[in-house]
């Protein structure tokens, strides 16, 4: 006997009545850009979407505005996502002190800043939460006492905040913030910390990964050093000596050498030569060559590697990088180590928008 329709029925078919389960399913697998669409469809999606959390989050790329007082709109960034070549998303207004101060370093959405004064604060991008933090001017006092006693006169504060890195909570705003003094030794601060308190046996810091609870310490002389900070001290868990080969040895075709740490929690060690071509050396046996990552790419500014298969916007077996010699962006490139071509990343519309350099992070899904 055929069933009659009844008009009188709740039965939905609106996309609004979708189960939470089914919907958190969808949205776990969305990117950021995506995610924040579907989130806007209607009140249930985005009651939905506060209980989900994506698994598809990939770096992006911050094009910091261009220096220029007579711009109006260098109080905000432009952001490219490299699995929407064509799109570019523009970030609120961060205010004038965002403006005059320079990013060292990021983590998630977080940005680590330092003002023209050498302050520090961790500036969150999408929400634009700000955590500041301790002076740093008492030290540098310390380090210029020290150093004037030894040499005799002290030239200009620039430059003296080496490698610095992070890392914070996304719930608790638990952090810990890391940086290398020139030659002096590397200095931390935590969330409770009411000063800056000293890593020992650092000194001359040339380069730092920070990577679940370890500090990865790369000496100017070879010095290579793992510690881990996931209790109340830092302790040294390793200790070995890397080749480094500089830059200032006239004749020497490497430009610069820098500490990765794969997925994994290997550590390698990448060269990058004079003619924008890469060595990368497994740290634990300087000499034995990678010739290959797999499905993996590193962004050698972090310090990391990212997955890669060729078809979430980043190239596998390839190394992103920028010219450590310019700013602009359009001077940031892709070094594929089995071609052995390196090719500029992307080509931007210069005429839209001015920008001085760039750096990764990854778009955080803070739930408000």
């Amino acid at each position: 006997m055929e069933k009659k329709h009844n008009p009188n029925s709740h039965t939905s078919h609106s996309w609004s009545d979708l189960p939470h389960d089914l919907l958190n399913l969808v949205l776990e697998r969305l990117s950021f850009a995506n995610f924040q669409r579907a989130k806007s469809v209607c009140s249930s999606w985005y009651s939905a979407s506060r209980q989900s959390v994506p698994n598809n989050q990939i770096h992006w790329l911050i094009l910091f505005p261009e220096d220029n007082n007579n711009n109006n709109n260098n109080n905000s960034c432009t952001l490219f996502n490299p699995d929407e070549k064509d799109r570019l998303y523009k970030t609120q207004d961060l205010g004038e002190e965002f403006a005059k101060s320079e990013c060292r370093a990021t983590y998630g959405s977080w940005l680590l800043m330092q003002d023209p004064l050498f302050t520090l604060y961790i500036l969150n991008l999408i929400t634009n939460e700000r955590i500041n933090l301790l002076p740093v001017e008492l030290l540098w006092e310390g380090y210029e006492l020290g150093v004037s006693s030894r040499k005799g006169r002290m030239k200009s504060r620039g430059g003296y905040v080496r490698s610095p890195v992070f890392w914070i909570d996304e719930k608790t705003k638990d952090y810990v913030v890391l940086w290398g003094l020139r030659d002096w030794c590397v200095f931390y601060s935590k969330k409770e910390d009411t000063c800056w308190n000293q890593i020992p046996q650092t000194p001359d810091c040339s380069r730092m990964v920070y990577k679940d609870h370890k500090l990865y310490f790369l000496g100017y002389f070879g010095s290579f050093k793992i510690f881990d900070l996931s209790g109340d001290n830092p302790q040294q868990i390793f200790d070995w000596s890397v080749w480094v080969d500089h830059f200032s040895l006239r004749g020497r075709d490497v430009c610069a050498t820098t500490l990765v740490v794969t997925l994994t929690g290997k550590v390698l060690k990448v060269e990058k030569m004079r003619d924008k071509s890469f060595k990368v050396f497994e740290v634990y046996s300087s000499r034995r060559r990678i010739h290959s990552l797999g499905d993996e790419s590193i962004l050698l500014d972090q310090g990391i590697t990212v997955p890669a298969n060729d078809t979430d916007g980043f190239s596998r077996n390839s190394i992103y990088f920028s010219n450590c010699y310019k700013k602009h962006t359009k001077d940031m490139f892709i070094f594929n180590l089995e071609t052995h071509k390196t090719e500029p990343l992307h080509t931007f519309d210069s005429s839209s928008f001015q920008f001085s350099r760039a750096q990764w992070f990854v778009p955080s899904f803070t739930h408000r």
